[in-house]
């Protein structure tokens, strides 16, 4: 079977059908999780106000997974995925208040936020402690990746799929720039590419990120992940702080911008002034995977053989276990664990 599109997505999915024993060629058009996984902050965010309520249980399940899916990633690769469990400090505006304590029990901070995290300037808006976890994305994406080919998952690197082929109304495989392969089952984890193909344009599109990494000369100087309305920091055990981010509607442009890379940095210095001393690391951005509902597309398509995993939107990074499960239950004929018909391709008549 072929699964298109080497991100963290279809990497993990690769492992979950090979351990099914279906053998798996994953076609990526760039370099494997070089585009909205590598991009990725990381925030394991299961309960936020951001999340659809139709996603809510996914989501949910999907972060009580995380441990094992790394323990397993990491056993087979070697790689660590530095999985942080220091919590999130969330500062919401009032009104947003009772609503997100709707959503998430516990919510007390453990400490006073001066104790938790020291270097956190005054922030007149009420704090919230989440038991959330954070990953890094790319050392995630890595050990995907090397647990996949040794595992003996296919990869073709640098050839992008032009279209799922279809013969006597059922899938036989894809067409590429430069070849084509065939196959009896296709799956679209293509991210903001997944509409691009005549068989079934699903309303996918590019949703840009903007975010920028800064490292400063005391280790540890952000301990917490903090979301904050204007800005969010996500700390890496190796020192880096993560900065972002944005939400643009610039189609396929993955160009940073000067000025919105400033803006980010000093709503971080704003609420930690510490960072004004931070050394800038890179700057980048990214393209998100978004659908008109803001809810993944998950399921069979209604040509036999073609099923899709795509349109996670900012949610990728963190429901990369539950789509492996799910899906690979769905392809190979399992009832999902999960009910995944509210997130099915056929809701835009495709």
């Amino acid at each position: 079977m072929i699964v298109v599109g080497g991100g963290i997505i279809g990497l993990s999915l690769s492992v979950a059908l090979h351990k099914r024993g279906l053998r798996v060629l994953v076609v990526e058009r760039g370099e494997p999780g070089r585009e909205a996984s590598d991009a990725a902050a990381g925030m394991l965010a299961d309960c936020t106000l951001e999340t659809p309520a139709a996603l809510q249980t996914l989501a949910t399940a999907s972060a009580r997974m995380y441990p094992e899916f790394v323990h397993e990633l990491q056993d087979e690769s070697g790689i660590n995925v530095d999985l942080r469990d220091n919590g999130t400090l969330l500062f919401l505006s009032p009104e947003h208040v009772s609503k997100h304590l709707a959503l998430c029990a516990e919510n007390v901070l453990p400490a006073p936020l001066a104790e938790l995290e020291p270097g956190l300037a005054e922030i007149k808006i009420p704090g919230i402690y989440l038991r959330e976890r954070s990953v890094d994305p790319r050392a995630l994406v890595a050990a995907a990746l090397k647990a996949a080919k040794h595992r003996g998952v296919d990869i073709s690197s640098g050839t992008a799929v032009t279209d799922v082929l279809v013969s006597d109304g059922r899938v036989t495989g894809v067409s590429t720039d430069r070849t084509h392969y065939s196959a009896a089952c296709v799956v679209n984890c293509a991210g903001a590419w997944a509409g691009s193909f005549s068989t079934h344009r699903f309303p996918a599109r590019p949703v840009k990120g903007q975010m920028l990494a800064v490292a400063c000369a005391r280790h540890n100087v952000v301990r917490h992940v903090i979301r904050a309305p204007e800005v969010y920091l996500v700390p890496r055990s190796d020192g880096r702080i993560l900065i972002g981010s944005t939400l643009e509607e610039a189609g396929f442009d993955k160009r940073t911008t000067a000025d919105t890379i400033h803006r980010l940095h000093q709503a971080a210095i704003q609420i930690f002034p510490e960072l004004k001393q931070g050394r800038v690391l890179e700057a980048w951005a990214g393209l998100r995977p978004g659908t008109p509902d803001d809810l993944p597309i998950l399921g069979a398509t209604n040509t036999p053989g073609y099923f899709v995993a795509a349109g996670h939107f900012r949610d990728g990074i963190l429901l990369t276990p539950v789509t492996a499960q799910v899906m690979a239950q769905a392809i190979t004929g399992a009832q999902p664990d999960y009910d995944i018909s509210p997130f099915s391709p056929l809701r835009f008549q495709c």
